[in-house]
């Protein structure tokens, strides 16, 4: 009896030792086990003859044992020797079925641990061997440091505030003949058959008030609508969600005819009898399954809007407009870009030229996101995978943010001068050794996420070296880690009082820097162009604050209209 005493620690063990293999095998291996229930019998006589024959078997199983109890009770005297020697063995084992436990324990808490993990950060945060870079873990900016308050202020005032003083008068200009051009165009179009264009939209930094690149280029959105009976459809990427990474932040555009769009009639919800008619869809304007789809500028056996098809309507209608209107003017005009068709050029005859972007665009529902077919190019942006992938942009609702935000500021607040001095030492760099990934859209972002953290007395205009050094620091933090989210996308912290739809809200973050983890070329090339431009700020300031050099063309004094 006092055997079976002995041996009960050492059993109690080695059935932990099992138990603790079975567990972690489950983690390891979820597949070994069907996750299915298993089916229980219906023949609820047969569960208690088994159990009845199983309690026999116990109960001779019992029987066995105390006669297995009784003799080993007799040879207890004749075994204590024995048993004094086999207590030390046992005593032994135990302390080493320990160990084997306790090593157990820990194998178990590795793997919980590891399977917690393997989940957790996302390969955009991890650089890798081939991503790290000599210095990149030291002081913040490498330890370079950016010209005082009172050199800033200098080269504020005498090369950026100076540069942009024809910004407005550039916008009226190009506002008055982009007006003439619309309305030449409109004329020309058929009403019944061709797309309707609406007024202009001003977006971007000529109308922030922060473009300091010359030549000074504005940037217009045409919004556009199809003629009756169609209507335009938008659907969201973040309406579905098995659309790629790469295609967050893209939507397409489905062209329907008003006879076939139902969803916001209650004709196409409820069974109307024999005697009642709707107004809107009757039943000769019912949808025929096998009905030929003939909708404007869509893509081939397809239903949605496709871009390549636009891009080439809206040049040919450009064309043909100002072909219309050419005699009244003493200059010409001609496409910038064959890629982008609404990039225009007005040529003057003293040689001089001003660019502008007309980009055709549509509203997305009754809000003030617009798909666009195309935007000027940025360095790291990536292209539609397919011509029915429309970019959403956000220009208008980062417009209106920055003019609420500017009425809460102080007077002469800085935040447009950071902005302005960032964008110039990023253009300049660009000119020295050629595009990075690191566009002024990325600027703009920084800005507006740190508008959004920071108090509105932290922008005053004696701090402008303060922010300025935070705003940097900010876009290195965000390039080391390749993560730089989107201000608008899946961001609940923007005031509700900017009217960001729903939908939009609640989106996944998006990461602007995504393409930095594929392309780890360009993102070696942003990165050393980054600092590169930190080092020549402080003698590229000095210099332009010396001297301006007069290498860019602007508004001629008089633009005649005949």
């Amino acid at each position: 009896m006092g055997l079976l005493h002995r041996k009960a620690p050492a059993m109690a063990l080695g059935l932990f030792r099992v138990c603790l293999v079975v567990v972690t095998a489950i983690i390891n291996h979820p597949l070994l086990f069907p996750r299915e229930n298993t089916t229980v019998p219906e023949n609820e006589e047969e569960i208690i003859r088994k159990m009845q024959a199983h309690q026999e078997k116990l109960q001779l199983e019992q029987l066995r044992l105390e006669e297995e109890v009784a003799r080993l009770a007799a040879e207890k005297e004749a075994l204590e020797p024995v048993a004094e020697e086999g207590q030390q063995q046992n005593e032994s084992r135990v302390a080493w079925d320990l160990w084997s436990t306790l090593c157990m324990i820990l194998f178990l808490v590795i793997e919980v641990w590891r399977q917690d993990h393997q989940d957790g950060p996302s390969p955009e945060c991890l650089g890798g061997d081939e991503d790290e870079l000599p210095g990149l873990q030291g002081a913040p900016l490498r330890g370079l440091t950016l010209p005082n308050k009172a050199t800033l202020d200098h080269f504020y005032e005498r090369c950026i505030r100076g540069a942009t003083a024809d910004a407005a008068r550039t916008r009226e200009f190009v506002e008055g003949f982009v007006d003439d051009l619309l309305e030449a165009l409109r004329s020309l179009c058929n009403r019944d058959t061709d797309m309707e264009v609406e007024d202009f939209i001003g977006v971007d930094s000529m109308y922030e008030n922060w473009q300091v690149d010359k030549p000074l280029l504005c940037n217009l959105f045409v919004p556009f609508m199809p003629p009756e009976p169609f209507h335009f459809h938008p659907e969201l990427w973040c309406s579905s969600r098995s659309v790629p990474l790469d295609r967050q932040g893209y939507g397409q555009i489905k062209v329907v005819r008003a006879d076939e769009d139902t969803r916001g009639c209650i004709c196409g919800k409820t069974k109307l009898g024999e005697d009642m008619l709707c107004l809107l869809h009757g039943k000769n304007n019912l949808v025929q399954p096998g009905r030929e789809m003939k909708d404007p500028l869509c893509a081939r056996d397809s239903p949605y809007l496709d871009t390549m098809q636009v891009m080439k309507w809206f040049q040919m209608a450009l064309t043909r407009a100002w072909h219309r209107i050419a005699h009244k003017y003493e200059f010409d005009l001609a496409f910038g870009q064959l890629e982008t068709p609404g990039s225009l050029k007005i040529k003057f005859r003293s040689g001089k030229f001003m660019p502008f972007n007309l980009i055709p665009v549509i509203q997305c529902d009754d809000s003030d996101l617009y798909f666009v077919s195309y935007l000027p190019r940025e360095p790291s942006g990536g292209t539609p995978a397919s011509s029915t992938d429309w970019l959403l942009s956000f220009a208008v609702y980062e417009r209106h943010f920055l003019r609420m935000t500017s009425k809460a500021l102080p007077e002469g607040a800085c935040h447009l001068s950071c902005l302005q001095i960032a964008s110039f030492l990023l253009s300049k760099q660009s000119r020295l050794t050629g595009p990075s990934g690191l566009g002024n859209y990325h600027l703009k972002t920084a800005l507006l996420h740190l508008l959004l953290a920071r108090r509105a007395a932290d922008w005053k205009a004696g701090q402008l070296d303060a922010r300025l050094q935070e705003l940097l620091c900010f876009l290195e933090k965000s390039l080391l880690e390749k993560k730089l989210h989107h201000f608008f996308i899946g961001n609940r912290k923007v005031p509700e009082a900017m009217g960001l739809p729903e939908a939009v809200r609640r989106a996944e973050p998006l990461n602007l820097f995504r393409p930095f983890v594929l392309q780890r070329r360009l993102y070696r090339k942003t990165v050393d162009s980054f600092y590169e431009m930190l080092k020549n700020a402080p003698a590229l300031i000095n210099e332009y604050s010396v001297h301006i050099p007069s290498d860019h063309a602007s508004l001629p004094q008089k633009a005649v209209i005949l």
